[in-house]
């Protein structure tokens, strides 16, 4: 047979691999900021957008889409072509997923730390970027999909099989999480309410962890490992199980981010259910990888690359046995909100995302520049320093987790809680932070070795160039099943099939968990007392928001009785259905707030946001002077807002949405006057009003100032419903 004549497209990897070099050390050293934040809570003081709220969502995004995403793409365009023996399907379409994607990364990298927010986590960015995600994620789809209509390779390997479930399901995702409204060109409303869109968050959330941090690195594995061990995968028939079994289950696991919360108990019983079973596939792909290099342990004593490898799979057994065990809600009651979960996410970020993209560049950079790597003991120091990096930052977080859990749930003989007042935590786990910025400082350490080693092997190496290759074109067979070819094998030679199987097998979990939510009213029963928010408590909520304040505080009071002794009364399904978006949090840095409206006066809110210290003694929370400044605050669009809400069914009237600015103005007024109770207050307002005056400058009342809505708001949460009376010093 004639064979055919092709150059592999390596500029295109060579531009991704470079990419996630770059935004690997961005990302990271914007995480060791945060994580310094903890330590020296004054470290930007007033400014606003080097704060933790707006810097915490920009290090997530850049981890996971800069740096994982550019080295995912990297590798599916380095093994697609050579698994497939074909060029990429369009050079044209390959360069605009690379200049398209960079772009959305700066884009992020802009209006996150300016304040622009959905506040979804892992899905922070507004609308006009979600679009150019779909769009982009869709071009490289097709380059794909196209790459592998004209392959000269009949079977599909099993690692284009997870590529395939990538792509399907990650578009999926990300578009249904992101249904929102928009206000203006950088602000919008998410089209679910509360528990609706708490459980669309958290199937978008597990899964982009799942089908953006799993799957496709996933494929890289099964690709990559055998390359650098130059073994064959243990087990084909074991890759089938792991993938079908793995992208059936891992959908319907999302609601155990969400028990003991307001989600019907039987979504979060599937939750629980199915987050159990994938024990069995995830383990199945570990021991799919680390049974690849059997009989191979000498070589990987002697390779920094598969060294990389080994600990990355035993990384991710260690998070897909963990995240299991988190799921049984006894478990699950001890370490959700605390800094336990902080500790599970980072040893697959760390470890499975991190050393796999270690690894994988180690191997990669020398191959396309027909060199060896620069120094193989700088790699292995970048290894060992990392594996230390890991340990130090995981295991007092881990610690941490256990404290705060413990100090929480504990009671007096007496029948009161015996650390009444949140802070207490906080002071006792101040060195377990410390701990975990040393071990962020030797992870990064480990990352610039890395930048080091792989510039002087570009340096010392030829030019990347398109690689020459040739194969011969793919004869056409009968699509029926061939004499002795079992089912699997027809289905890795014919694509279309196995796409449209994967997409049956990865929407039937959600179709199940959300249609019922969102259709079945019953689901999410109303409470007549639960009014929507006014014009000026909406403004508030939207700058608690922008502030990312859901970062460190929850909403969400679960029917322990630690909880209800602490905060309150627990919280109802009701009391959430005017919330686009939900803010039930994740991490209880500092108190849940659900049951904060009417505990404090306006003048502790005041105080408390403008120096937090002053009121709550050994508090990390950073001051937010900005909000304090002697500027008006825009509610141009308060009428466009109430609009979109009410689209949304929160039942603002058009009287109420004319009265919107006179309704602001009333209750702005009234917390002033509140304000001017306090005599500190006065005098401190009295004195920059005369200075304001002596410099020309036009003084804005503070009734007009952010702060007031955001007080507005704060004071406003867990109101519409009666409570208890609590132990007011716990939410310090």
């Amino acid at each position: 047979m004639e064979m055919q004549q092709f150059y592999y497209d390596n500029k295109i990897v060579k531009k991704f691999l470079y990419a996630t070099i770059v935004f690997g050390v961005v990302g990271m050293l914007v995480g060791l900021l945060v994580a310094a934040f903890y330590l020296f809570p004054g470290l930007t003081h007033g400014i606003s957008w080097l704060s933790y709220g707006r810097l915490r969502p920009l290090h997530t995004n850049a981890v996971i889409f800069a740096f994982v995403g550019n080295a995912t793409f990297a590798g599916i365009y380095y093994s697609l072509q050579r698994l497939l023996k074909a060029r990429m399907f369009s050079d044209v379409l390959s360069n605009i997923n690379f200049w398209g994607w960079q772009l959305i990364i700066v884009a992020a990298a802009i209006t996150l730390p300016l304040g622009y927010t959905t506040s979804k986590e892992y899905a922070e960015l507004e609308w006009p970027i979600d679009i150019a995600i779909a769009l982009v994620w869709v071009i490289f789809g097709i380059n794909m999909i196209g790459t592998i209509l004209k392959r000269r390779e009949r079977h599909l390997y099993v690692a284009i099989w997870f590529y395939l479930a990538t792509f399907v399901t990650v578009a999926l995702l990300h578009i249904f999480n992101s249904l929102e409204l928009p206000v203006n060109g950088l602000k919008s409303y998410s089209v679910y309410a509360g528990v609706q869109d708490a459980l669309v968050q958290w199937w978008y959330g597990h899964n982009a962890v799942a089908f953006f941090l799993t799957t496709p690195f996933l494929g890289l594995m099964y690709y990559f490992v055998p390359k650098a061990a130059n073994r064959p995968i243990y087990s084909y028939r074991l890759s089938i199980i792991h993938f079908w079994s793995l992208i059936f289950i891992y959908i319907w696991a999302g609601p155990h981010h969400l028990l003991y919360s307001a989600l019907p108990d039987w979504a979060q019983n599937l939750g629980v259910v199915f987050s159990i079973m994938l024990i069995a596939p995830s383990w199945g792909g570990m021991i799919n990888g680390l049974l690849t290099l059997r009989g191979a342990w000498d070589k990987v004593r002697q390779s920094a690359v598969l060294k990389f490898f080994v600990v990355a799979i035993t990384g991710y057994g260690m998070a897909t046995f963990e995240g299991p065990m988190l799921s049984l809600k006894n478990i699950n009651a001890i370490a959700h909100f605390t800094d336990w979960i902080i500790a599970h996410v980072h040893v697959g970020a760390l470890a499975w995302n991190g050393f796999l993209t270690f690894g994988m560049l180690y191997w990669l950079i020398p191959k396309m520049t027909k060199s060896k790597l620069y120094s193989e003991k700088l790699a292995n120091f970048h290894f060992w320093i990392g594996t230390l990096g890991i340990i130090m930052y995981t295991l007092p977080m881990y610690v941490a987790g256990f404290t705060q859990a413990s100090m929480w749930k504990q009671f007096n003989p007496d029948g009161t809680l015996k650390y009444g007042n949140f802070l207490e935590t906080v002071k006792q786990i101040m060195p377990m932070y410390w701990m975990r910025a040393i071990g962020g400082t030797l992870y990064v350490i480990g990352m610039l070795v890395l930048v080091y080693n792989i510039i002087q092997t570009v340096r010392k190496g030829h030019t990347i160039e398109d690689e020459f290759a040739e194969a011969p074109e793919l004869e056409r067979i009968s699509k029926n099943r061939l004499k002795g070819e079992k089912w699997h094998g027809w289905l890795e030679r014919r694509p279309i099939q196995l796409t449209i199987l994967a997409t049956i097998a990865v929407t039937i979990g959600g179709l199940i968990q959300i249609v019922p939510t969102i259709m079945v009213k019953s689901n999410i029963p109303t409470i007549s007392s639960v009014k929507p928010y006014t014009p000026l408590e909406l403004e508030g909520r939207d700058l608690y928001i922008r502030e990312g304040c859901i970062g460190c505080h929850s909403q969400m009071i679960r029917p322990f009785r630690s909880e209800v002794e602490r905060y309150g009364e627990y919280s109802k399904s009701g009391e959430y259905v005017y919330d686009h978006p939900f803010l039930w949090g994740s991490k209880r840095t500092g108190p849940d707030l659900m049951r904060i409206g009417g505990k404090y006066s306006d003048n502790w809110h005041f105080n408390h946001m403008w120096d937090p210290q002053s009121v709550s003694e050994g508090s990390i929370m950073p001051s937010y002077t900005w909000l304090f400044d002697n500027k008006k605050a825009d509610y141009s669009d308060i009428q466009k807002k109430m609009e979109v809400m009410a689209k949304l069914g929160v039942p603002y009237t058009n009287e109420d949405i004319a009265n919107a600015n006179s309704s602001i103005a009333a209750q702005s007024a009234k917390i002033e006057e509140n304000l001017h109770t306090d005599p500190d207050f006065v005098k401190s307002y009295e004195a920059s009003k005369r200075a304001a005056e002596a410099s020309g400058e036009e003084f804005v009342p503070m009734k007009d100032r952010e702060i007031t809505a955001l007080i507005a708001y704060l004071q406003r949460l867990g109101t519409d419903i009666k409570i208890k009376n609590t132990n007011t010093t716990a939410s310090k």
